[in-house]
């Protein structure tokens, strides 16, 4: 189906590299979030992805590949999210992998169920961050100029700030958010609490919870309240 990302408040994260009960998945897909967005940073491969995707499917959730690894390309999903991670050192992350990937697959992918998210992370301790080799010393500036280049720039769909396990500067957050025109900006890292949840839901157009749920699942569900602020 056409999934559109554009009222999105909440988002939760699901990584196919971490066990879940059916019973919580099931909490999961029912709980009223926009959307289930699977991905991960390492472990992620094509039988576990076409898992949890299969398991999904049970519910009427709307369900996201982002497209993290090659190995992990699966059919199946209403959309898939590419990430480009604009403060990556290594350009592997920014076009490297991009271009083996539509070398491999451009010729079958569909377009029409495929949006661009420009990343930065800004967590160095994450393995997202080592992996990429991201520049996470960056301050606010630094964050409203790589969000004017995913929006203005490359015309992305989303702009991304991951803090990857660690609560980010909602500050910065709000002001990268501010500059955007077109894209809309998703948050994520460290929501653990309503509280901060609501913080984030402030800041961002959506927020995606990830960690918290494998956790202290309640509370991840908690945060699903903040669709209805």
């Amino acid at each position: 189906m056409k999934v559109d990302i554009s009222g999105w408040k909440h988002v939760f994260k699901l990584d196919p590299d971490k066990e879940l009960t059916d019973e919580a998945l099931e909490r999961i897909c029912l709980s009223g979030t926009d959307a289930v967005l699977v991905g991960g940073s390492s472990g992620v491969t094509f039988d576990n992805t076409v898992d949890l995707l299969a398991r999904i499917r049970r519910y009427e959730v709307p369900c996201v590949l982002e497209l993290s690894t090659r190995e992990a390309v699966v059919p199946g999903f209403d959309m898939s999210f590419l990430p480009v991670v604009l403060n990556a050192r290594d350009p592997e992350w920014i076009v490297g992998q991009h271009h083996k990937a539509l070398k491999e697959y451009g010729a079958i992918m569909d377009w029409d169920e495929l949006l661009t998210e420009g990343y930065v992370i800004l967590n160095p301790d994450s393995t997202a961050a080592r992996v990429t080799e991201a520049d996470t010393s960056l301050d606010a500036r630094d964050v409203a100029a790589y969000a004017r280049m995913a929006d203005r720039m490359l015309r992305m769909s989303i702009f991304y700030i991951e803090y990857s396990g660690t609560f980010g500067d909602m500050m910065l957050v709000r002001k990268a958010r501010d500059v955007l025109t077109q894209a809309r900006l998703f948050y994520g890292g460290g929501i653990d609490s309503l509280e901060k949840a609501e913080q984030a839901a402030e800041a961002a157009h959506t927020i995606v919870v990830g960690n918290v749920v494998y956790s202290d699942l309640e509370t991840a569900l908690s945060t699903v309240r903040v669709k209805r602020q």
